[in-house]
Protein backbone atom coordinates (compact mmCIF):
# COMPACT_ATOMS: atom_id res chain seq x y z
CA UNK A 1 0.00 0.00 0.00
CA UNK A 2 1.47 3.38 -1.20
CA UNK A 3 0.51 6.42 0.59
CA UNK A 4 0.13 8.34 -2.87
CA UNK A 5 0.89 7.07 -6.26
CA UNK A 6 1.07 10.16 -8.35
CA UNK A 7 0.83 9.57 -12.57
CA UNK A 8 2.62 11.77 -15.25
CA UNK A 9 6.33 12.11 -14.85
CA UNK A 10 5.97 16.18 -15.64
CA UNK A 11 6.92 19.03 -13.64
CA UNK A 12 3.33 18.56 -12.02
CA UNK A 13 4.11 15.03 -11.39
CA UNK A 14 7.32 15.49 -10.13
CA UNK A 15 6.41 18.44 -7.63
CA UNK A 16 3.81 16.28 -5.98
CA UNK A 17 6.19 13.42 -5.72
CA UNK A 18 8.91 15.51 -4.36
CA UNK A 19 6.82 16.84 -1.76
CA UNK A 20 5.04 13.99 -0.49
CA UNK A 21 8.65 11.88 -0.16
CA UNK A 22 10.80 14.87 1.43
CA UNK A 23 8.19 14.67 4.14
CA UNK A 24 8.00 10.69 4.58
CA UNK A 25 5.17 9.61 2.38
CA UNK A 26 5.56 6.25 0.44
CA UNK A 27 5.26 7.30 -3.04
CA UNK A 28 5.16 5.85 -6.72
CA UNK A 29 5.55 7.72 -9.19
CA UNK A 30 5.09 6.18 -12.77
CA UNK A 31 5.26 7.77 -16.54
CA UNK A 32 3.73 5.82 -19.41
CA UNK A 33 6.68 6.77 -21.49
CA UNK A 34 10.47 6.29 -21.44
CA UNK A 35 12.74 8.71 -19.72
CA UNK A 36 13.71 11.11 -21.10
CA UNK A 37 10.39 11.60 -22.96
CA UNK A 38 9.76 14.23 -25.73
CA UNK A 39 6.92 16.89 -24.91
CA UNK A 40 6.08 19.59 -27.89
CA UNK A 41 6.38 22.81 -25.75
CA UNK A 42 7.44 26.34 -25.77
CA UNK A 43 10.28 25.39 -23.27
CA UNK A 44 9.97 28.68 -21.96
CA UNK A 45 10.61 28.99 -18.01
CA UNK A 46 9.30 32.32 -16.67
CA UNK A 47 11.00 33.38 -13.42
CA UNK A 48 7.39 32.49 -11.55
CA UNK A 49 8.61 28.92 -12.64
CA UNK A 50 12.33 29.27 -12.47
CA UNK A 51 11.55 30.33 -8.06
CA UNK A 52 9.21 27.32 -7.95
CA UNK A 53 11.82 24.56 -9.15
CA UNK A 54 15.12 25.96 -7.91
CA UNK A 55 13.06 26.48 -4.31
CA UNK A 56 12.02 22.54 -4.56
CA UNK A 57 14.83 20.95 -6.87
CA UNK A 58 17.86 23.52 -6.42
CA UNK A 59 19.63 25.32 -9.09
CA UNK A 60 18.54 24.50 -12.49
CA UNK A 61 21.72 23.05 -14.82
CA UNK A 62 23.27 24.45 -17.84
CA UNK A 63 22.64 21.06 -19.95
CA UNK A 64 19.12 21.71 -19.87
CA UNK A 65 19.30 24.71 -21.66
CA UNK A 66 19.48 25.78 -25.01
CA UNK A 67 20.47 28.88 -27.06
CA UNK A 68 18.96 32.09 -26.46
CA UNK A 69 19.50 30.78 -22.58
CA UNK A 70 18.14 33.65 -20.97
CA UNK A 71 14.46 34.96 -22.64
CA UNK A 72 13.03 38.01 -22.37
CA UNK A 73 9.61 37.68 -22.57
CA UNK A 74 6.81 37.52 -24.70
CA UNK A 75 5.38 39.70 -27.52
CA UNK A 76 1.76 39.23 -28.64
CA UNK A 77 0.56 40.39 -32.05
CA UNK A 78 -3.26 40.98 -32.16
CA UNK A 79 -5.19 40.95 -35.89
CA UNK A 80 -4.04 44.54 -37.17
CA UNK A 81 -0.54 43.45 -36.64
CA UNK A 82 -0.44 46.11 -33.37
CA UNK A 83 2.38 44.39 -30.76
CA UNK A 84 2.12 44.12 -27.27
CA UNK A 85 5.84 43.52 -25.39
CA UNK A 86 5.54 42.16 -22.09
CA UNK A 87 9.05 41.78 -20.98
CA UNK A 88 9.87 39.33 -17.79
CA UNK A 89 13.34 37.21 -17.62
CA UNK A 90 13.29 33.48 -18.35
CA UNK A 91 15.02 30.43 -19.33
CA UNK A 92 15.24 28.58 -22.70
CA UNK A 93 14.88 24.91 -22.14
CA UNK A 94 14.42 21.62 -24.07
CA UNK A 95 11.91 19.93 -22.37
CA UNK A 96 13.39 16.21 -22.54
CA UNK A 97 16.07 17.05 -20.74
CA UNK A 98 14.29 19.71 -17.89
CA UNK A 99 11.95 17.01 -17.22
CA UNK A 100 14.51 14.08 -16.92
CA UNK A 101 16.16 16.36 -14.32
CA UNK A 102 13.58 17.00 -12.31
CA UNK A 103 13.04 12.91 -12.08
CA UNK A 104 16.49 12.15 -10.81
CA UNK A 105 15.79 14.87 -8.83
CA UNK A 106 12.57 12.77 -7.35
CA UNK A 107 14.19 9.98 -7.43
CA UNK A 108 16.89 10.74 -4.98
CA UNK A 109 14.54 11.85 -3.06
CA UNK A 110 13.16 8.64 -2.38
CA UNK A 111 10.22 8.15 -4.89
CA UNK A 112 10.00 4.52 -6.71
CA UNK A 113 9.69 5.65 -10.29
CA UNK A 114 8.70 3.47 -12.81
CA UNK A 115 8.54 4.60 -16.96
CA UNK A 116 6.87 2.93 -19.40
CA UNK A 117 4.12 1.92 -17.22
CA UNK A 118 0.40 3.49 -18.54
CA UNK A 119 -2.63 4.04 -15.54
CA UNK A 120 -5.34 2.13 -17.10
CA UNK A 121 -7.79 3.57 -14.63
CA UNK A 122 -8.29 4.37 -11.01
CA UNK A 123 -11.37 2.50 -8.73
CA UNK A 124 -12.13 4.25 -5.77
CA UNK A 125 -12.89 1.49 -2.88
CA UNK A 126 -13.76 1.97 0.77
CA UNK A 127 -10.59 2.74 2.73
CA UNK A 128 -8.13 2.85 -0.93
CA UNK A 129 -7.83 3.33 -4.19
CA UNK A 130 -6.49 1.04 -6.89
CA UNK A 131 -4.40 2.12 -9.94
CA UNK A 132 -4.70 -0.30 -12.73
CA UNK A 133 -1.45 -0.25 -14.24
CA UNK A 134 -0.30 -1.57 -18.00
CA UNK A 135 3.80 -2.10 -18.02
CA UNK A 136 5.41 -5.64 -19.56
CA UNK A 137 1.90 -7.10 -17.64
CA UNK A 138 -1.19 -5.17 -16.27
CA UNK A 139 -1.38 -5.64 -12.38
CA UNK A 140 -3.05 -3.42 -9.74
CA UNK A 141 -1.30 -0.96 -7.44
CA UNK A 142 -3.14 0.87 -4.70
CA UNK A 143 -2.13 4.34 -2.59
CA UNK A 144 -4.83 6.00 0.07
CA UNK A 145 -4.64 8.70 -2.82
CA UNK A 146 -4.09 9.31 -6.13
CA UNK A 147 -2.34 12.53 -8.02
CA UNK A 148 -2.92 12.56 -12.12
CA UNK A 149 -0.56 14.36 -14.24
CA UNK A 150 -1.19 12.54 -17.14
CA UNK A 151 -1.84 15.50 -19.28
CA UNK A 152 -4.44 16.76 -21.78
CA UNK A 153 -5.57 13.50 -23.40
CA UNK A 154 -5.27 12.04 -19.76
CA UNK A 155 -6.88 8.39 -19.90
CA UNK A 156 -7.89 8.55 -16.48
CA UNK A 157 -9.93 11.83 -16.55
CA UNK A 158 -11.86 10.45 -19.24
CA UNK A 159 -12.81 7.14 -17.47
CA UNK A 160 -12.93 8.34 -14.02
CA UNK A 161 -14.93 11.59 -14.75
CA UNK A 162 -16.90 10.31 -17.84
CA UNK A 163 -16.20 13.45 -19.68
CA UNK A 164 -15.09 14.52 -22.80
CA UNK A 165 -11.98 16.85 -23.13
CA UNK A 166 -11.91 20.18 -24.69
CA UNK A 167 -8.64 20.27 -26.54
CA UNK A 168 -6.95 21.81 -29.10
CA UNK A 169 -4.19 20.04 -31.28
CA UNK A 170 -0.62 21.95 -31.72
CA UNK A 171 1.84 21.32 -34.18
CA UNK A 172 5.19 23.34 -34.96
CA UNK A 173 8.08 22.38 -37.00
CA UNK A 174 12.06 22.84 -36.10
CA UNK A 175 13.53 25.03 -39.45
CA UNK A 176 16.84 25.90 -40.39
CA UNK A 177 16.91 29.81 -41.40
CA UNK A 178 16.50 33.18 -40.82
CA UNK A 179 13.77 35.63 -39.64
CA UNK A 180 13.71 39.43 -38.67
CA UNK A 181 12.06 39.30 -35.16
CA UNK A 182 14.49 38.67 -31.80
CA UNK A 183 14.91 35.80 -30.68
CA UNK A 184 15.14 36.20 -27.14
CA UNK A 185 11.29 36.69 -26.99
CA UNK A 186 8.41 34.51 -27.69
CA UNK A 187 6.28 35.91 -30.59
CA UNK A 188 2.67 34.72 -30.19
CA UNK A 189 0.14 36.09 -33.24
CA UNK A 190 -3.38 35.85 -32.33
CA UNK A 191 -4.35 36.69 -36.23
CA UNK A 192 -7.45 34.20 -37.29
CA UNK A 193 -6.50 33.25 -40.70
CA UNK A 194 -3.01 31.67 -39.23
CA UNK A 195 -4.13 29.15 -36.17
CA UNK A 196 -7.88 28.79 -34.03
CA UNK A 197 -6.44 29.59 -30.36
CA UNK A 198 -2.52 31.82 -31.33
CA UNK A 199 0.44 31.09 -34.02
CA UNK A 200 3.80 31.52 -32.27
CA UNK A 201 7.73 31.72 -33.35
CA UNK A 202 10.39 31.05 -31.27
CA UNK A 203 14.07 29.97 -31.13
CA UNK A 204 15.91 27.09 -29.60
CA UNK A 205 19.54 26.54 -30.66
CA UNK A 206 19.92 26.60 -34.27
CA UNK A 207 16.15 26.02 -35.00
CA UNK A 208 13.37 28.37 -35.89
CA UNK A 209 10.20 27.05 -34.55
CA UNK A 210 6.78 27.59 -36.05
CA UNK A 211 3.60 26.82 -34.71
CA UNK A 212 -0.35 27.20 -34.91
CA UNK A 213 -3.18 25.87 -32.79
CA UNK A 214 -5.97 23.99 -34.94
CA UNK A 215 -9.54 22.68 -33.60
CA UNK A 216 -9.75 20.15 -36.68
CA UNK A 217 -6.75 18.19 -37.50
CA UNK A 218 -7.35 18.87 -41.41
CA UNK A 219 -6.85 22.42 -41.29
CA UNK A 220 -2.93 22.38 -40.28
CA UNK A 221 -2.20 22.48 -43.96
CA UNK A 222 -3.51 25.33 -44.41
CA UNK A 223 -3.12 27.61 -41.22
CA UNK A 224 0.87 26.60 -41.21
CA UNK A 225 0.82 27.40 -45.26
CA UNK A 226 -0.59 31.32 -44.34
CA UNK A 227 1.37 31.61 -41.41
CA UNK A 228 4.52 30.58 -43.29
CA UNK A 229 3.50 33.02 -46.11
CA UNK A 230 2.94 35.97 -43.48
CA UNK A 231 5.89 35.55 -41.72
CA UNK A 232 8.06 35.43 -45.12
CA UNK A 233 6.24 38.36 -46.59
CA UNK A 234 6.51 40.63 -43.20
CA UNK A 235 9.45 39.51 -41.41
CA UNK A 236 11.50 38.95 -43.97
CA UNK A 237 11.36 34.57 -42.79
CA UNK A 238 14.51 32.69 -44.98
CA UNK A 239 13.27 29.04 -44.48
CA UNK A 240 15.98 26.45 -45.30
CA UNK A 241 14.80 23.42 -43.96
CA UNK A 242 12.59 21.97 -41.86
CA UNK A 243 14.00 18.27 -39.99
CA UNK A 244 11.60 17.87 -37.22
CA UNK A 245 7.69 17.97 -36.92
CA UNK A 246 5.79 17.66 -33.61
CA UNK A 247 2.01 17.50 -33.10
CA UNK A 248 0.39 17.54 -29.23
CA UNK A 249 -2.77 18.68 -27.72
CA UNK A 250 -3.57 20.99 -25.16
CA UNK A 251 -6.26 22.09 -23.11
CA UNK A 252 -8.70 24.57 -24.50
CA UNK A 253 -9.08 27.20 -22.09
CA UNK A 254 -12.13 29.11 -21.49
CA UNK A 255 -13.09 32.28 -20.56
CA UNK A 256 -14.29 31.80 -16.89
CA UNK A 257 -11.51 28.82 -17.12
CA UNK A 258 -12.85 25.64 -15.88
CA UNK A 259 -11.15 23.07 -13.97
CA UNK A 260 -11.75 19.51 -13.24
CA UNK A 261 -9.76 18.62 -10.03
CA UNK A 262 -10.45 15.38 -9.39
CA UNK A 263 -13.17 13.11 -7.91
CA UNK A 264 -12.64 11.49 -4.13
CA UNK A 265 -9.00 10.37 -3.37
CA UNK A 266 -8.46 11.08 -7.10
CA UNK A 267 -6.89 14.24 -7.69
CA UNK A 268 -6.11 15.69 -11.07
CA UNK A 269 -2.74 18.61 -11.41
CA UNK A 270 -1.51 20.18 -14.39
CA UNK A 271 -2.84 20.06 -17.94
CA UNK A 272 -4.97 16.77 -16.70
CA UNK A 273 -6.96 19.56 -14.72
CA UNK A 274 -7.24 21.83 -17.29
CA UNK A 275 -4.57 24.30 -16.08
CA UNK A 276 -2.79 26.73 -18.63
CA UNK A 277 -2.38 29.85 -18.73
CA UNK A 278 -4.70 31.35 -21.81
CA UNK A 279 -1.49 33.22 -23.28
CA UNK A 280 -0.02 29.72 -23.58
CA UNK A 281 2.52 29.22 -20.59
CA UNK A 282 2.05 25.85 -18.58
CA UNK A 283 4.74 24.87 -16.71
CA UNK A 284 3.81 27.26 -13.86
CA UNK A 285 0.86 26.62 -13.72
CA UNK A 286 1.39 22.47 -13.80
CA UNK A 287 4.24 23.47 -10.61
CA UNK A 288 1.68 25.29 -8.76
CA UNK A 289 -1.01 22.39 -8.87
CA UNK A 290 1.16 19.80 -8.39
CA UNK A 291 2.02 21.54 -5.24
CA UNK A 292 -1.46 22.49 -3.93
CA UNK A 293 -2.17 18.66 -4.49
CA UNK A 294 0.54 17.65 -2.60
CA UNK A 295 -0.65 20.11 -0.09
CA UNK A 296 -3.89 19.15 0.26
CA UNK A 297 -2.75 15.28 0.84
CA UNK A 298 -0.44 16.56 3.63
CA UNK A 299 -2.74 18.25 5.56
CA UNK A 300 -6.02 16.09 5.39
CA UNK A 301 -3.91 12.81 5.16
CA UNK A 302 -2.64 11.34 8.59
CA UNK A 303 -0.49 8.31 7.64
CA UNK A 304 -2.13 4.87 8.66
CA UNK A 305 -5.65 6.55 8.57
CA UNK A 306 -8.05 6.99 6.17
CA UNK A 307 -8.99 10.14 3.86
CA UNK A 308 -12.22 11.74 3.37
CA UNK A 309 -12.24 12.32 -0.11
CA UNK A 310 -14.41 15.53 -0.02
CA UNK A 311 -12.74 17.07 2.83
CA UNK A 312 -9.10 16.19 0.40
CA UNK A 313 -11.44 17.77 -2.58
CA UNK A 314 -12.32 20.56 -0.89
CA UNK A 315 -8.88 21.70 0.63
CA UNK A 316 -7.41 21.30 -2.89
CA UNK A 317 -9.75 23.74 -4.10
CA UNK A 318 -9.44 26.27 -1.84
CA UNK A 319 -5.30 26.27 -2.52
CA UNK A 320 -5.74 26.34 -6.32
CA UNK A 321 -8.36 29.16 -6.02
CA UNK A 322 -5.97 31.83 -6.68
CA UNK A 323 -3.95 30.38 -9.81
CA UNK A 324 -7.44 30.04 -11.12
CA UNK A 325 -8.07 33.09 -10.67
CA UNK A 326 -4.83 34.32 -12.40
CA UNK A 327 -5.80 32.23 -15.16
CA UNK A 328 -8.86 34.23 -15.85
CA UNK A 329 -6.98 37.45 -15.08
CA UNK A 330 -5.20 36.37 -18.52
CA UNK A 331 -7.54 36.07 -20.58
CA UNK A 332 -8.78 39.18 -19.65
CA UNK A 333 -5.77 40.60 -20.43
CA UNK A 334 -6.17 38.89 -23.90
CA UNK A 335 -9.82 40.02 -24.71
CA UNK A 336 -8.31 43.45 -23.88
CA UNK A 337 -5.92 42.93 -27.08
CA UNK A 338 -7.46 40.66 -29.31
CA UNK A 339 -11.20 40.59 -30.83
CA UNK A 340 -11.05 37.01 -31.20
CA UNK A 341 -11.22 36.35 -27.35
CA UNK A 342 -13.10 39.52 -26.60
CA UNK A 343 -15.78 37.41 -28.83
CA UNK A 344 -15.08 34.38 -27.39
CA UNK A 345 -16.05 35.67 -23.97
CA UNK A 346 -19.30 37.44 -25.19
CA UNK A 347 -20.39 33.86 -26.70
CA UNK A 348 -19.76 32.04 -23.60
CA UNK A 349 -20.95 34.60 -21.01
Amino acid sequence: MYDVIVIGAGPAGCMAAKRLARTGYKVLLVEKMQVPREKSCSGILIERSIDLVESEFGKIPDTVLCSPSITKGIIIYNEENLSFKFESKGLNIWRSAFDHWLTLQVIDNGVEFRPSTLALSCEEKEKYVAVHLKGDTKYYENAKAVIVCDGAGSVIKKSLLNVLSRNIITYQTFCKGTIDLDDKFFHAFLHSQFSEHDAWVNVKDDFLIFGVCVKDVNKIESYYAQFLSFLISTYNAKIQSCSKKERWIIPEVETDCPLDLGRGRVLFAGESANFLNPMGEGVSSALVSGCAASEAIKQIYVQGKDIDGQALLSVYEKNILQEKERMIRQWDLLAGISPKFSHYNQMHL
